[in-house]
């Protein structure tokens, strides 16, 4: 970001974003930290639990891992935005 004073609130967005990454991440653990084998195998998480347990493992609803890969990134950061914004907006 050429702009010093975008990239703060930018950094602050970010930072923001990821605290809520940390609050979902926490909820699902408190929902899951005390399923019995049983019920792990009879909500489908038994692929999931035998590779990551009740860590939190960001992955797509088919169970891709999330990869910077899916980032479109041009280099102008007013691009970059628009791009941001239109893939957010095609998710919802």
């Amino acid at each position: 970001m050429p702009y010093p004073e975008l990239k703060a609130i930018l950094t602050d967005i970010g930072t923001e974003e990821l605290g809520h990454l940390e609050m979902i991440g926490s909820i699902v653990y408190q929902l899951t930290k005390n399923l019995t084998p049983e019920e792990i195998k009879k909500a489908g998480f038994e692929d999931y639990f035998v590779d990551h347990t009740t860590g939190i493992y960001p992955t797509s609803a088919s169970g891709q891992p999330y990869t910077a890969a899916s980032m479109q990134v041009k280099g102008d950061p007013i691009t970059d935005l628009h791009e941001d914004l239109a893939a957010e907006a095609a998710t919802t």
